[in-house]
C-alpha cells in the first residue's frame, strides 16, 4: 500500500484529501479528508484540522473534530482536543483525550441484522420434530 508523507519542515494550509495513506510528521491547518484510507499522526505531528479518515493513529497533537469510518488509536505520546465519531476506538495510558466521544454501530452490519430478521422464516415442523427425537 502507497503513503504519502508529510515531512518535518512541511507546513501545509488549507484541505489535504486523497485516496492513499497519510503519514503527517510536520504541521497541517484546515482540513484532512481521506476517508478510505488511514491517518497516521507521527510524534512530530501537529494537526489543527477536522480529520475524515477510515482509520486514524495519533501520537502527535490534533486539535479538531474525528470522525473514523473504522477506527481511532490514540498512542501514548498523542493527544487529541475535539469531538469523536467513531465505530472501535482505543486510547493508551499517557495519551491525552479532551471532547466527546461517540461510538457508532457499522451501518452495514446494522443493515444485514435487519434484513436478516425480515428474511428469517420460522424453521419447518419436521425440523423440529427431528431434533425432538434425535
Amino acid at each position: 500500500m502507497e503513503q504519502a508523507t508529510i515531512g518535518r519542515t512541511l507546513v501545509i494550509k488549507g484541505e489535504v484529501s486523497g485516496s492513499e495513506a497519510l503519514f503527517i510528521d510536520g504541521r497541517v491547518e484546515g482540513t484532512v479528508s481521506f476517508p478510505e484510507s488511514r491517518v497516521t499522526v507521527g510524534r512530530n505531528g501537529h494537526v489543527a484540522a477536522n480529520i475524515h479518515a477510515k482509520e486514524l493513529v495519533i501520537m502527535g497533537k490534533v486539535h479538531g473534530n474525528v470522525e473514523c469510518a473504522d477506527r481511532l488509536d490514540i498512542r501514548s505520546e498523542g493527544s487529541l482536543t475535539g469531538d469523536v465519531i467513531t465505530h472501535r476506538f482505543s486510547v493508551e495510558e499517557g495519551a491525552i483525550l479532551k471532547g466527546g466521544v461517540e461510538v457508532r454501530t457499522s451501518e452495514k452490519k446494522a443493515q444485514a441484522q435487519n434484513q436478516s430478521k425480515h428474511e428469517q422464516k420460522p424453521e419447518p415442523p419436521k425440523a423440529l420434530a427431528a431434533n425432538a427425537g434425535a
